[in-house]
């Protein structure tokens, strides 16, 4: 089968290797340009995994703007594929870029469908306390993740798996069921319809994450703040503010661990402080925290960020 390639991030990759080393052709790869960030006073662009396997597989690419121009479109429909194949690509496709391909398009998604549809699945399924989740391969529409799913693959979340564990080992279960999926396709009369349609009652939605997402609260339990701190690594991860000296040190909290608290301690207090552990109050139990990172500084171990800032059993972090 022909198949033109739509993908951007490292979820991506394994699907695109696995393809290249499949008997499918692949004839090129569709991503996004280079994105420019601030960072540390300098413009920075981000890295594109994907470009860098195009380039060493010697493949063409492609890096409009927007797929869903005409002259994009027009583009894409000069590659004379039979199946696009969409794995964190970050734009929508149109119904008209779908229709440049006899088979349309499939996509990877990282939760199982209905659930979680949107852009971060992986991180909504952690912060909401899942046990499960998985992939699904849908044969897409013009609407978000709403496609008949192809193929589904469940997987439990291990207790202490944090988002960008759990991004690796999806993107490998991801791998081998859009291979399925392609042999579905490959069989498919055309006329008969094809995969499972979605149970548009239980839709629920994993928002884009935000800077804002990472902020704290500590009258929440302790076992939400844990699920908090896994979901939200690297970006936008888990701060709170210690009142330091004169202005507030926001820290993130990198490792945590979930602990008993004293009685009659307010949420966001030190409740206790010592050579073998420290405990910050929540609205119920208590976070041992393991490792922080104080803003401009490199992660560290708690005993490590003690010795230059010591904090005091009674001090309040902030979910400010």
């Amino acid at each position: 089968m022909r198949i033109l390639m739509m993908g951007t991030g490292g979820f991506a990759v394994p699907t695109f290797r696995a393809l290249l080393g499949s008997e499918h052709e692949v004839l090129g790869l569709v991503t996004r340009p280079p994105q420019p960030f601030h960072g540390r006073r300098k413009v920075k662009v981000a890295v594109n995994p994907m470009r860098d396997v195009a380039e060493e597989a010697g493949l063409s690419i492609m890096m409009p703007d927007s797929i869903n121009t005409p002259e994009s479109i027009e583009a894409v429909k000069e590659q004379n594929a039979d199946l696009h194949v969409v794995c964190d690509y970050g734009q929508i496709l149109s119904r008209e870029a779908l229709t440049t391909a006899p088979l349309g398009g499939i996509n990877l998604h990282a939760s199982l469908l209905p659930r979680y549809r949107g852009a971060a699945p992986i991180n909504w399924a952690i912060y909401e306390g899942d046990k499960t989740t998985g992939v699904t391969v849908i044969h897409m529409t013009a609407k978000l993740d709403a496609g008949p799913s192809l193929v589904q693959v469940e997987t439990p979340i291990a207790p202490t798996e944090d988002a960008v564990d759990l991004e690796s080992r999806l993107a490998d279960t991801g791998r081998d069921a859009v291979l399925q999926a392609i042999d579905m396709l490959s069989a498919w009369d055309r006329e008969s319809p094809i995969g499972i349609l979605q149970d548009g009652q239980v839709v629920s939605k994993a928002p884009r994450l935000k800077k804002s997402d990472g902020r704290v609260e500590w009258s929440r339990t302790a076992t939400e703040i844990f699920d908090q701190v896994r979901a939200f690594k690297p970006w936008p991860g888990s701060y709170t503010e210690w009142q330091y000296g004169r202005k507030p040190m926001r820290l993130v909290l990198q490792k945590v661990e979930i602990a008993k608290a004293p009685a009659d301690c307010p949420p966001g207090t030190i409740a206790k402080t010592d050579r073998n552990e420290t405990l910050v109050a929540c609205g119920q139990g208590a976070i041992r925290l393991i490792e922080v990172q104080p803003a401009g500084k490199k992660a560290m171990a708690i005993a490590d960020f003690l010795r230059g800032h010591p904090l005091s059993v009674g001090d309040s972090l902030s979910s400010t």
